[in-house]
């Protein structure tokens, strides 16, 4: 996996007053955007429930997020980002069992692997960055991205992007530390905008996903059909 990194990170239920805290702990608003993602996958869901999350970015271009270290506990999530087409191509065709497509890009291989949009929604988003107290000057920024759904549910993410696995530790430690800071309950998942958009809108999807979905990535409230799982 070639130029991919691997994306340490928790998503969080933000307050009226998340901004103005931002801002008290040197938190810098980078840009506020508006974009709509489109997100594919066959008819199964397979990719979803691999753990595979196949998206479109309007004016971005294609990301094919995969799972990082298996077992992974608590409230974040971890990935690894890949955004290089050719590299997302092998990485689908590897996951959905199939001979390598030829050298074109994403587009050409949806109908191949028969994939097809299976949600589509537009975000508003205010992108900060802040650089802990007493951080080396050198390290990069924690991300901060509060986002408000087209359909009505607006979630927050702390993000650090490392480039191997034993820088996730310190990631982690720092995503914890600003999750505190502000005030964020220790145990609080919130869960990501597509499966939301799923839960309301493509429910009979939403329970096949959930069976196999990890506690982190599961609206709170909910139980898989088999309390096995999970």
């Amino acid at each position: 996996m070639a130029q991919a990194l691997i994306e340490v990170e928790r998503k969080f239920v933000p307050g009226p007053d998340t901004e103005d805290r931002l801002q008290e702990l040197g938190g810098i608003l980078e840009h506020r955007v508006t974009f709509r993602d489109s997100y594919y996958d066959t008819p199964e869901l397979s990719l979803m429930r691999a753990d595979y999350w196949l998206r479109q970015r309007e004016g971005s271009g294609w990301e094919l997020k995969c799972p990082g270290r298996p077992g992974v506990s608590g409230p974040h999530t971890e990935y690894v980002e890949l955004i290089v087409e050719s590299a997302i191509v092998a990485q689908l065709c590897e996951v959905l069992g199939t001979e390598v497509l030829g050298a074109g890009g994403v587009a050409a291989v949806l109908g191949p692997l028969k994939l097809q949009e299976v949600a589509s929604f537009v975000t508003k988003r205010g992108a900060w960055k802040l650089v802990l107290s007493g951080a080396e000057e050198e390290e990069p920024p924690l991300r901060v991205d509060l986002d408000t759904a087209d359909f009505g549910y607006t979630v927050g993410e702390i993000e650090a992007l490392v480039h191997e696995e034993a820088e996730i530790p310190a990631a982690l430690e720092k995503i914890h530390s600003l999750s505190s800071m502000l005030g964020v309950p220790v145990q609080e998942k919130a869960p990501a905008k597509l499966i939301v958009y799923l839960q309301r809108f493509r429910p009979q999807d939403y329970q096949h996903l959930l069976e196999v979905l990890s506690p982190s990535k599961k609206p709170q409230g909910t139980k898989a059909p088999d309390s096995s799982l999970g």
